[in-house]
């Protein structure tokens, strides 16, 4: 929160990766009672249908290329929506800290004396991958992880620390990267991370709209576009990778050296 001991004006709310059933109890609560809710591209019609139906809903969502509101202006719509006594909801995809801008906003709301309060949310890193059965980390295998975006505002160059990231014992999860994955794959590649690296990309995670491409560091660009997947897509690099599996998989065709692999890390507790 600000500091300020007085009832928050603004809520800046994570909304998941996609399925309503993942916002938090405090995100719900919130948007059931908001009288205006200023949300994103990612913010699916069933998370809006839980507020209240005479509640103001105000799209400022963005995409590569295109945005409906530049962020200037979304920070000086949410001063100017904000009034003592008003629920104003900022609803950001994923968690507003992360990748979100939510931090610009804050500073914003914080220069001119306005309480809000942040309501963290599921980001789409660990909500897609659970969803895909794909740890973050795992004994033997990752030993950490890293959230990486994936592009650069105004087309400027990547400047991302290669040999840093091109750790195989690290998870490394991209946002926002298809345009860039051919420079991402050869970076990483030059920097030292092997080409047969497991990857796995989900596109619209833990909606109905859900698709996955298992692929590896080498062929990834080329899989993720013979697959058809579109932004919004979350690319995952490094051993984890491995486990990935739809709804529909079973742990039979191509699946049964992961499952032996399960059963030797269990006896090994």
């Amino acid at each position: 929160m600000s500091g300020i001991l007085e009832a928050p004006q603004v809520y800046l709310v994570g909304a998941g990766p996609g399925d309503p059933d993942l916002l938090t109890v405090k995100a719900q609560r919130i948007l059931q009672k908001a009288d205006f809710i200023v949300y994103d591209r990612l913010v699916g019609e069933d998370i809006l249908d839980l507020a209240p139906a005479e509640a103001s809903r105000i799209f400022v969502g963005k995409m590569s290329g295109s945005h409906a509101m530049p962020q200037d202006r979304i920070n000086s719509l949410l001063v100017g929506l904000a009034r003592p006594g008003r629920i104003v909801v900022r609803l950001k995809g994923g968690d507003p800290f992360i990748f979100g801008r939510g931090s610009e906003e804050a500073e914003t709301l914080r220069g001119h004396d306005i309480p809000y309060e942040v309501v963290p949310g599921i980001t789409a890193a660990s909500g897609c991958l659970a969803e895909i059965g794909v740890p973050l980390t795992h004994r033997g295998m990752a030993t950490g992880v890293r959230l990486v975006t994936g592009h650069c505002r105004e087309d400027e160059p990547l400047n991302l620390n290669w040999r840093s990231l091109a750790d195989p014992d690290t998870t490394l999860v991209l946002y926002m990267a298809l345009a860039n994955l051919p420079e991402i794959r050869a970076r990483l590649i030059a920097a030292g991370l092997p080409a047969d690296t497991p990857a796995v990309a989900v596109s619209g995670g833990t909606t109905r709209h859900q698709r996955m491409c298992r692929s590896t560091l080498g062929s990834l660009p080329e899989d993720i576009a013979s697959a058809g997947l579109k932004a919004p897509t979350l690319v995952v690099i490094g051993r984890v990778a491995s486990f990935a599996r739809s709804r529909r998989d079973t742990f039979s065709a191509g699946a049964g050296d992961l499952a032996a692999l399960v059963l030797r890390e269990i006896g090994h507790a």
